[in-house]
């Protein structure tokens, strides 16, 4: 059974196209996963298929009574309302329900006992009110609340904790909790493991693995993708195509149709070569003028096969600067937090040449903890100190370009006495489109805009690399490229990254940011 349909979608930004006449379809029990390249549309479509985007062509619709839930990362919380105020909103439906019950109670106990009819419809309603209660979770209402809390890191802030203290990473756990909770027919998630660390990302695979519901998620975590789909709408030059299966099993099929369009596309560019060659030859000559306009009307008819566009592939170097001194960051004692602490003192130091991953829980401070270190966070208590000759690029995990410029501006911003051409090549190499230079910041995709953040820190001689969450909205690709750049990189790294199978081949160690935390 459909639950969504999608028919002749068009989109685009101006004069770039993202998707031309894309159909789609949902069905009950699928688990979808949205894969393609950084910049191919797959927030776009998520965004146009929860109404948070119009469309400029095609219709979306869903079946009478379903019920759609969006992991939408840029949502804004109510300040002054707790985490459990706003995961008790989940089951808003359910209490509206309730109440209803309560109230026809009420009626049954004041009803006109010879109004059959009207007792009639308030017992129908009564019963199938009870049935949806009963078959719900509304009497384990604060059991479940904490329980899925507790799995995705929330009880360590405290339930009763206002939601305008938390992060950004944080908000979107409650949002993604609230989500769950919810259990709607559809779940929209848009990069939902991009904030969660290995053990909430690990609740989360076996929370959608036994999902009976269906879902669309879009993520560029391979091994989390690949154990909770069964099927792979892969989106790529404005298409959308449906593969059956994980996203190895995708790849696969894939690879086969990609060599065999080639093939065949060979194949007919030799023949439409000979054809046009023996129409040049022949179609002067009287004799064999008929001839010649007979192969030109089976050129005019042919099919003619076209090649996808090959994405570029992004080249990532970083360029190292004068060596500093042994010692680049040093702290004893360091509380770090903002009007309340979130560690206990810390030591610790990071000498040239290392390269350490933090790890540990969302939440618990590791971004302060490299803002206190770069001087962006006043420390608490104890002190730090910096080594000499030091030349940092930091990596934010929060975009902070000017939305409204395009992206060739916002590189000159910073560079400029580069020339138009030296920053439209230096972007190029990023792997970015003449499209996406020449495009608003606030319209690229957030894989284009890390990109553009790569390419600044590229520019410029660091001997210490600060890189927060680099590997947020980059795909598959792209990350196999940052990797190689930083292990390649012959200065420092201090890095925080909750992809394991990204980081243990280029750090020379990790700190676990629980041995100081206040919260686990």
């Amino acid at each position: 059974m459909s639950l969504l349909t999608v028919e002749h979608l068009s989109h685009g930004f101006g004069d770039r196209a993202i998707f031309e006449d894309v159909s789609f379809r949902l069905n009950r029990g699928e688990h979808v996963g949205l894969v393609g390249a950084n910049g191919e549309g797959k927030s776009t479509f998520m965004s146009i298929i929860t109404a948070h985007l119009e469309p400029d062509e095609g219709t979306i619709q869903f079946t009478r009574g379903i019920e759609a839930g969006y992991l939408d990362q840029h949502t804004s919380l109510t300040p002054g309302m707790s985490i459990r105020d706003i995961l008790r909103q989940a089951f808003d439906p359910l209490n509206a329900k309730q109440a209803r019950l309560e109230e026809i109670y009420a009626l049954l106990g004041t009803a006109d006992a010879d109004d059959e009819a009207a007792m009639a419809d308030l017992m129908d309603e009564m019963g199938e009110l009870q049935t949806q209660i009963e078959h719900s979770d509304f009497f384990l209402m604060d059991a479940k609340i904490v329980e899925t809390a507790d799995a995705l890191g929330l009880l360590a802030f405290g339930l009763e904790t206002d939601v305008a203290a938390l992060s950004g990473g944080q908000r979107t756990k409650v949002l993604l909790a609230k989500l769950l909770l919810e259990k709607p027919d559809i779940l929209f998630l848009d990069e939902p493991t991009n904030y969660l660390d290995a053990e909430h990302i690990s609740w989360l695979r076996q929370y959608l693995l036994e999902y009976e519901n269906a879902f669309i998620v879009i993520s560029h975590d391979i091994p989390f993708l690949n154990s909770v789909i069964n099927v792979v709408y892969h989106v790529s030059n404005c298409r959308l195509e449906r593969y059956a299966g994980d996203y190895d099993r995708f790849l696969e099929v894939y690879e086969v149709q990609k060599a065999q369009r080639e093939d065949a596309y060979e194949r007919q560019q030799r023949e439409i070569a000979s054809l046009k060659d023996f129409v040049a030859r022949n179609k002067a000559r009287v004799s064999t003028r008929n001839m010649a306009m007979s192969r030109q009307k089976k050129i005019d008819r042919m099919d003619v096969i076209e090649l996808d566009k090959e994405r570029p592939v992004p080249v990532f170097a970083f360029q190292s600067d004068r060596a500093p001194s042994r010692i680049v960051f040093e702290a004893q004692g360091l509380v770090i937090g903002y009007e309340e602490p979130l560690s206990r003192p810390i030591d610790l130091q990071l000498e040239r040449g290392q390269k350490i991953s933090l790890v540990g829980a969302n939440g618990i401070g590791k971004t302060t903890l490299l803002k206190s270190l770069l001087g962006l966070v006043p420390a608490l208590a104890g002190k730090h100190e910096q080594g000499e000759y030091l030349s940092i690029g930091y990596f934010e995990q929060e975009n902070v370009a000017a939305p409204d410029q395009t992206c060739l501006e916002s590189l000159g911003a910073d560079y400029p006495g580069m020339s138009q051409a030296e920053l439209r090549s230096a972007l190029a190499r990023c792997g970015l489109t003449v499209k996406h230079i020449e495009s608003k910041v606030a319209v690229l995709s957030g894989g284009e805009q890390a990109k553009l953040r790569i390419c600044k820190l590229m520019n410029r001689k660091h001997n210490l690399l600060v890189l927060d969450e680099p590997t947020n909205h980059l795909d598959v690709v792209a990350k196999e490229v940052l990797k190689k750049a930083l292990q390649d990189y012959a200065g420092t790294i201090l890095m925080v990254c909750h992809e394991p199978e990204f980081y243990e081949s280029i750090v020379t160690g990790t700190w676990d940011a629980r041995a100081w935390a206040l919260r686990l």
